[in-house]
């Protein structure tokens, strides 16, 4: 198993390698455009960018689909001939609903006037989606899934199956 297929394994996908490289573009899709969404946010300074992505982010977290995967799976997906991406397991829910909490302070930071905090917080935000954009690295689920190894509770992903 590759790093990446890791990465996804710790999200709670349970993938072959064949399927977790046809679904690479897919799985990338909403956090591609969330953090496209969120840069535009913060280079207008705009806390109605920022704080009309929290609904997004937090039916991604409570919900098993991302809204952007709906627009992957029934727009651009029938456009360039991939498989529709499989519901969001358990974990990458969970560190959805920690980028909501982080959207919304964010947002309320721009709101306030507080430019230069909202920043600092919207850049590491921005750190953090890239780094699961680009490697499917997701920091939440890592510390969560090793909390929760460290408390030999058996994680989501263990009793939830992705597909």
């Amino acid at each position: 198993m590759s790093w990446i297929e890791h990465n996804l394994a710790v999200q709670g996908y349970c993938l072959s390698s064949a399927e977790g490289h046809a679904l690479r573009w897919g799985l990338r899709f909403s956090t591609a455009l969330c953090f496209a969404l969120v840069a535009l946010g913060l280079v207008l300074q705009s806390a109605p960018v920022i704080l009309a992505l929290v609904p997004a982010g937090a039916m991604a977290g409570w919900t098993r689909r991302h809204p952007f995967d709906l627009l992957w799976n029934h727009g651009v997906r029938r456009l360039v001939g991939v498989p529709e991406i499989p519901p969001n397991p358990t974990p990458r829910r969970h560190g959805f609903k920690v980028g909501t909490a982080w959207l919304l302070a964010v947002g309320i930071l721009l709101a306030a006037g507080q430019a230069s905090a909202a920043l600092v917080l919207g850049i590491l935000l921005l750190g953090a989606c890239g780094l699961l954009t680009v490697t499917n690295l997701c920091i939440p689920s890592t510390l969560l899934g090793i909390w929760w190894r460290r408390r030999g509770a058996q994680t989501p992903s263990d009793v939830e199956p992705a597909i």
